[in-house]
């Protein structure tokens, strides 16, 4: 997978994801952004619910049972220090429709458990490596 995103002045960048949607990310006014668009880690929180909440209907659908409504609220806490991570996010679901209980909650288990990428992603030692215009991370500024 593999997306580009373009400084767009100020603190804003702007980019189209690898399935062709545009994104826009600015930082708050108070640090020099403008606004203009969501913070970083507020789409994280974005991509762990609707992450969840794709798994979720995808295996209710499985089970052959579908929501009439469907939504999440999801809070994170971060830390105070640099790099401000976030330390604990919880999802609340709320769910309509003729849903056995037990179901739901194996659903939201599995989810969690095995199929949550995103969730997956956070929860390990990742490497992040770099290059600059072209060279791995060797050269200096």
């Amino acid at each position: 997978m593999k997306s580009t995103i373009n400084w767009q002045g100020s603190m804003a960048f702007s980019g189209k994801t690898a399935s062709g949607h545009e994104i826009r990310m600015d930082a708050a006014e108070e640090i020099g952004g403008q606004n203009s668009g969501a913070r970083p880690m507020e789409l994280l929180l974005f991509s762990v619910a609707g992450c969840t909440g794709i798994d979720i209907i995808s295996i209710l659908k499985k089970m052959r049972i579908e929501p009439t409504a469907f939504s999440m609220d999801v809070n994170g806490d971060r830390a105070e220090e640099v790099p401000k991570r976030y330390t604990h996010i919880h999802i609340h679901y709320s769910l309509e429709g003729e849903l056995p209980e037990n179901k739901v909650a194996r659903a939201i288990q599995l989810s969690k458990d095995k199929y949550c990428s995103v969730a997956h992603s956070l929860n390990v030692d990742m490497t992040v490596s770099h290059s600059i215009n072209g060279v791995a991370g060797k050269k200096n500024l």
